[in-house]
């Protein structure tokens, strides 16, 4: 007999060694207002279907925890998978990336026709089908050479160099009833329990709708957004071009020696992209309505810093003059700072910023006038007026960077036609393979485990315990502007997780097994293993990617 801690609980019983999570499930009393999707064993994510062979601590799961969304909605991603084969043998189901509060994919049918609202209605009844029927999900182990022998034979290519390249001697698959597929994370018991979900037309796809992570008894919201949709597919179109479309593709090319070449194309897109920015800006300084201030944000760990300083290079070759600050200047006297509900300083609210003093300063600014610009001082926690000055002359124009840049109320006094709005996103564009996309939250938090790590600021464990309370501010008080942007920059890098590999895996390998944040460490860890590790010698002084790294000729 082996001995459960529940954590939901607080009780401990007894159980057959090889009992399932699922089997484990009714013994233990405590509140369930929604269904139990998941659980972690000893801080790591399982399936319902694990079966426990030692004594363990347990904690189930409902949807609203982020690791029990992905094994909800990866499930779902195999429910659509079999589906689309069985009303179009031979198609290909592309999973591209998450938008709208959804998942945006691609069904290419066998004979070449579209994909077509007739089909998805289709598609949408035989998913209900296949949820009513309840076909359990099942879990197959094999050495790494038969699974790719038989994902060859299946013609799922995306797959076989996922695997050839994983340096793994087993893996794991899928089945669900006649279709294989494979996952690198735990799915549901069965289709039964996949009870809300929606698909609907897309751009020239469908969009995959989930639950509402905060209400799983409705779907989450729809919200169009056809700006970061837009970027997504420059990225993406890029890699189909250079034969790049996963994970796999790059590892090969990687192993290769064409890592070098990979970089240098990566740091020339971003290049052009600032440039054309910078052109734009240009254009528009010497209009009808000339533009004199640029907005710039983006959410933690996008690379606002760097970008400014790349950004403010080129609008020097036009020949402007770029004044940069920061609303971080702005910031109110500590005390005086918004607090959460338990207290805490809530450093990421609107009213943290005095937009008033800012708005003001900015219309002096605007108006030619020289004005004392504040700096704040994060020791003390005061807003300390140093002799510093502004002016704005002939040839100026004013960079102003921060979280709530793009936030209407900051700058409502100010005429539209002076302004000039840029978003800075982190939208991964390649997927591990056709149906396992990269989450674009990823990015900046590896980017911001490193960075705090180097500059000794926090571990591993506490900046993944802050990132729940980062990504929810960004929810309320920057992602609803970013559709207002004139233009956005993807900063996220074809070779980042690669060049990542090398930093991140020993910080998250510090993190203690037996607290909350190791299961994050333990999947982030998973995720890496996936990459063929990228020197940092091939990353240049002026990359975004040194922001986070270190060796930045802008730091």
């Amino acid at each position: 007999m082996l001995k459960i801690y529940c954590v939901n609980s607080k009780t401990t019983k007894e159980f057959q060694e090889g009992t399932t999570l699922l089997e484990m499930l009714p013994a233990f009393e405590f509140d369930r207002p929604y269904p139990i999707v998941s659980a972690k064993v000893n801080n790591v994510s399982q399936g319902l279907k694990f079966r426990v062979y030692n004594s363990r601590d347990v904690e189930f799961l409902d949807i609203r925890r982020p690791s029990a969304m992905h094994v909800y909605s990866r499930s779902l991603c195999f429910l659509l998978y079999k589906a689309s084969l069985d009303l179009f043998p031979g198609s290909k189901l592309y999973m591209e990336h998450p938008i709208s509060n959804g998942f945006y994919c691609r069904i290419k049918k066998a004979d070449g026709q579209l994909f077509d609202a007739n089909d998805l209605g289709r598609l949408r009844m035989q998913m209900r089908e296949i949820v009513e029927l309840d076909i359990p999900f099942r879990r197959h182990e094999a050495r790494i050479d038969d699974a790719i022998e038989m994902f060859a034979e299946l013609h799922q290519m995306d797959k076989v160099k996922l695997l050839e390249t994983s340096g793994q001697v087993y893996t794991d698959y899928y089945t669900l009833g006649d279709v294989t597929d494979y996952y690198y994370g735990r799915l549901l018991p069965s289709t039964g329990y996949l009870t809300l979900w929606d698909v609907e037309p897309y751009h020239d796809g469908l969009l995959l709708r989930i639950p509402d992570r905060h209400r799983p008894d409705r779907l989450a919201e729809r919200i169009e957004q056809p700006k970061t949709f837009e970027s997504f597919s420059e990225g993406l179109s890029w890699n189909i071009i250079m034969g790049l479309s996963n994970v796999g593709d790059v590892n090969h090319a990687c192993l290769n020696g064409k890592a070098r070449e990979l970089v240098q194309v990566a740091e020339a897109l971003q290049e052009k992209k600032i440039v054309e920015i910078a052109e734009e800006i240009d254009r528009r300084y010497h209009g009808d309505n000339p533009l004199r201030l640029v907005l710039i944000t983006g959410p933690s760990s996008s690379g606002k810093t760097t970008f400014c300083k790349r950004i403010s290079i080129q609008l020097l070759a036009c020949g402007l003059k770029p004044i940069s600050f920061s609303t971080d200047d702005y910031f109110v006297n500590r005390l005086d700072t918004p607090k959460l509900p338990d207290g805490s300083y809530d450093f990421d609210n609107f009213d943290t910023v005095d937009h008033a003093a800012l708005e003001r300063d900015l219309l002096a600014l605007l108006r030619g006038e020289e004005i004392e610009v504040p700096e704040y001082n994060f020791v003390t926690g005061i807003r300390e007026y140093n002799g510093k000055k502004l002016q704005l002359k002939q040839g100026s124009v004013l960079l102003l960077e921060g979280i709530h840049a793009l936030n209407p109320q900051l700058t409502m006094q100010i005429p539209e036609r002076c302004k000039f709005r840029i978003f800075i996103s982190t939208l991964t564009s390649t997927a591990l393979d056709d149906h396992n996309w990269i989450p674009t939250d990823d990015t900046r938090l590896l980017r911001r485990i490193v960075r705090d790590f180097n500059k000794g600021a926090f571990s591993a464990r506490q900046t993944i315990n802050q990132w729940p309370n980062v990504c929810e501010a960004e929810e309320k008080w920057i992602n609803p502007y970013k559709e207002n942007a004139d233009v956005m920059f993807n900063s996220a890098y074809l070779l980042e997780f690669a060049v990542m590999r090398n930093h991140a895996e020993r910080i998250l390998a510090s993190v203690p097994h037996n607290c909350p944040e190791y299961t994050e460490a333990h999947r982030l860890l998973r995720f890496l293993h996936y990459f063929i590790p990228v020197p940092d010698s091939e990353i240049p002084a002026t990359s975004m990617l040194r922001q986070f790294i270190g060796g930045s000729s802008f730091m």
